[in-house]
């Protein structure tokens, strides 16, 4: 029977928020073995800490290890030496401070580790040591300059940007290359990614679109950012929405055909901008004459690239499954969703609690510290003991 790509990967994630925890997920659903190192619990009047509030936790283990006592640091330069990847979250200098320098203390500890660091802002630049979140990134970025309506002030697409796409899933496509490396190599090696640089790079189409007519327009006035009126949602009459994308001829005129309209309906010619301001209007009007699900059963199996905007209550509630980004016929990921005919045929596992719609937070627990004490082996779990939940090794001899 075929298993994940990635099983035997070990990783460890330092407990974070958003991108870390993001690209330990994926990594754990292609079967890589995730062990999540969160903070000890504990409160007092000058300390309060929690386990992390992380809901990407499907296929993975936590313990608590306390980085600040030189026990904690021997346990991490231990489960190194048996690492495979190690996800950074921490801000620039976090790690150095802690005594785990990837270049002078990590890899000098595994050779074939590989350390993937994950800041918003770039380690180099002029924000480095600021805090910020996905918005701020994506505005000294350039990225956020361009999202928005029309004389309207810009905003982002919920963290999606920042945070997932161009931090988390530009982190692991960053390990990724570093495990094909090492396979070559034998060496492993640091992975620096920042949500500034992976926004920018996903922007690639429209900054170079700036200076053509398909994004030369001020935000919002664009083909593709809503200036559009057959690349747009309508709502319907019933208070949903269609999402129409007919930027072609030969689909703009399917799209005419569902909404009952013929070429003298329409203010000119449809490349015209001066006519998307009328042309819009015709469409609002038209398509709060129907419901949506009346819309749905006219563009249904057309190719007017109508469709519906469905909710995800819409979706959880109609039996939608939640599946890997990605499908490998030799190497399918683990599943997501319980009784997924795909996953079931490929024997990887019943699924998640959850099933993809409902996330769960761990706490260090007895499944992270079963995972420890298989990555340890018998020598280095007699030295394993916990205090106040943390673990630490018994004795600081050295590794």
């Amino acid at each position: 029977m075929p298993t994940p790509p990635l099983t035997g990967i070990r990783v460890l994630e330092l407990a974070g928020l958003a991108p870390g925890p993001f690209a330990g997920m994926a990594l754990a659903d292609f079967g890589a073995s995730v062990l999540r190192i969160d903070k000890p619990s504990r409160f007092d009047k000058e300390v309060e800490s929690h386990p992390t509030p992380d809901l990407l936790t499907r296929h993975k283990g936590a313990i608590a290890v306390d980085l600040k006592a030189p026990s904690g640091i021997s346990l991490m330069k231990a489960l190194i030496k048996g690492a495979d990847i190690l996800i950074d979250p921490f801000r620039p200098g976090v790690l150095e401070k802690l005594g785990l320098d990837p270049h002078s203390v990590l890899l000098k500890l595994n050779p074939r580790l590989i350390v993937a660091r994950m800041t918003g802002f770039r380690r180099d630049g002029p924000y480095s040591r600021m805090a910020g979140h996905d918005i701020n990134y994506l505005a000294v970025s350039g990225v956020l300059s361009m999202l928005g309506r029309a004389n309207e002030a810009p905003y982002p697409p919920a963290n999606l940007l920042g945070d997932f796409g161009g931090g988390g899933l530009m982190l692991v496509t960053g390990i990724l290359q570093a495990l094909y490396h090492r396979e070559r190599s034998g060496d492993g090696q640091v992975v620096e990614a920042n949500m500034v640089d992976g926004a920018a790079y996903l922007a690639t189409m429209p900054r170079l679109g700036v200076k053509t007519p398909m994004w030369q327009h001020p935000r919002g006035h664009n083909t593709l950012d809503g200036g559009c009126p057959y690349y747009e949602s309508y709502q319907t009459k019933d208070g949903k929405y269609m999402a129409v994308g007919a930027l072609e001829p030969k689909f703009f005129n399917q799209l005419l055909k569902g909404m009952d309209l013929e070429d003298k309906d329409l203010p000119g010619p449809r490349e015209i901008r001066d006519h998307w301001p009328k042309l819009r209007e015709i469409f609002e009007t038209r398509f709060k004459s129907k419901t949506r699900s009346e819309w749905e059963s006219v563009f249904y199996g057309t190719d007017a690239c109508c469709t519906p905007v469905l909710s995800q209550e819409e979706l959880e509630g109609s039996g939608f499954v939640q599946r890997p980004a990605i499908f490998l016929s030799g190497s399918p990921a683990r599943a997501i969703a319980v009784g997924d005919p795909k996953s079931e045929k490929d024997g990887h596992g019943e699924g998640v609690l959850g099933a993809g719609w409902t996330g769960q937070v761990i706490s260090p627990g007895s499944e992270g510290e079963e995972l420890l004490r298989r990555w340890a082996g018998p020598q280095l779990g007699k030295r394993l003991c916990q205090v106040d939940g943390a673990f630490q090794l018994s004795s600081l001899e050295k590794l």
